[in-house]
């Protein structure tokens, strides 16, 4: 048995998970929220013996170091506690988000990969600044723990060169390194092994469709990535939550030159302010939803927007794979919206993709067939598992089978 504690650090918050390898099964998650305010709150949940137990705190805690250490308590202390100590820690999973071209697999955290993620902090602003601090309070707290970061970016350099490379000259890849990184990668990479072991094709084609608050798209050949959706950010691709996704640079241009927004103007308006918020004042697409059926114009064409730019790079990549075994649908709108699921599936019988409305409507937490008995494409839901695909990675560079 191998103890593993996967650590997911964003700017204000922390989720943990602790798995006990080779089980697949947690022992026990937490959510950390607020860091940095006296309101702090921590949600630590227990799986022992087949019995769930919650625990909450609001407390202050001021910085991400106060953080870990109330759930080490947690973890090593009380009724509930899941360890003796921290020795039993055996290593730490670190979800970091960007790791450029250098990182394709899991890698142990040393000083030089530490100078790498740190140097990256201008193409992922938002997360690796984040993780790097989780990886550098982790490693006061758990000093006797090996230290593993898992990069979302790596799944995708398996991409060839004519897939990642923009059409700039050539020196702003090979001095600069702008190209495709894609984002999400650690969740491509758990569903479509999932896909795989279910359809038991290990050269299956398949298309990983992760719908969150950011949404991406993945083609995948026999478990490697040849093309996705984001690009040198995470800006492009899918309408997303606040992200516009795919436009025209001319937009850019005319913004900045004609309209006299400032660049950071423009940076926060598609980045922050546009997506499904821009067209319909709503994030979460349960909120869109309701909209669509009190009638609001403006939330249809939305969702019609949506699910289209879904459904061309659907087109896109089986064009790419030069055919298709299954598409997947997973994260936050992909596992739970059956009406964002069946707008996507609609005409697209070309490529086999044809739904059954009445499986689509089943909602489970396990992989669920929702096509149609005859479609000759197989349309799946699966639930992303970041944090057991990150401790899997680690079990196995660290020797476990």
């Amino acid at each position: 048995m191998m103890n593993i504690f996967v650590i997911n650090s964003g700017s204000s918050s922390i989720k943990y998970q602790l798995f006990q390898m080779p089980s697949i099964q947690p022992v026990c998650t937490g959510l950390i929220e607020r860091i940095g305010s006296v309101n702090a709150t921590i949600k630590h949940k227990t799986f022992i013996g087949g019995k769930e137990d919650t625990a909450e705190q609001t407390l202050p805690l001021l910085n991400h170091e106060a953080g870990l250490q109330q759930a080490v308590d947690l973890l090593t202390h009380g009724a509930n506690k899941v360890i003796d100590n921290l020795q039993s820690i055996d290593a730490v999973g670190h979800r970091v988000v960007h790791g450029g071209e250098k990182f394709a697999s899991a890698t142990f955290i040393t000083t030089e990969v530490k100078e790498s993620i740190h140097k990256l902090f201008s193409l992922a602003p938002l997360h690796n600044p984040a993780n790097y601090t989780g990886i550098e309070v982790a490693e006061k707290v758990f000093t006797g723990a090996k230290q593993i970061a898992i990069f979302d970016t790596a799944f995708h350099q398996t991409m060839p060169e004519y897939a990642f490379r923009y059409a700039l000259p050539t020196s702003l890849y090979t001095n600069d390194g702008i190209r495709v990184y894609g984002f999400h990668g650690t969740s491509h990479d758990y569903v479509t092994k999932q896909a795989m072991q279910y359809l038991q094709n290990p050269a299956a084609k398949l298309i990983s469709i992760h719908l969150g608050n950011g949404c991406s798209m993945a083609a995948v050949v026999g478990g490697k990535c040849i093309d996705t959706s984001m690009g040198f950010g995470p800006l492009a691709g899918l309408v997303m939550g606040t992200r516009s996704g795919d436009i025209d640079p001319s937009v850019i241009f005319y913004l900045i030159n004609e309209l006299h927004y400032l660049p950071d103007t423009v940076s926060t308006l598609l980045n922050k302010q546009s997506g499904m918020l821009g067209l319909t004042g709503f994030i979460d697409m349960r909120d869109v939803n309701k909209k669509v059926e009190n009638g609001d114009k403006e939330a249809e064409i939305a969702c019609k927007m949506y699910a289209y730019r879904i459904q061309k790079y659907i087109g896109a990549y089986a064009a790419a794979m030069n055919g298709l075994d299954a598409i997947i649908f997973t994260a936050g709108v992909g596992e739970n919206d059956s009406s964002m699921r069946r707008r996507i599936c609609s005409n697209m019988d070309y490529l086999g993709i044809s739904i059954d409305d009445e499986r689509n409507n089943v909602r489970v937490n396990n992989m669920l067939e929702i096509n149609k008995v005859d479609a000759t494409t197989k349309v799946l839901v699966i639930p992303t598992n970041e944090e057991l695909e990150i401790a899997k990675q680690c079990f196995e560079l660290l020797g476990g089978s």
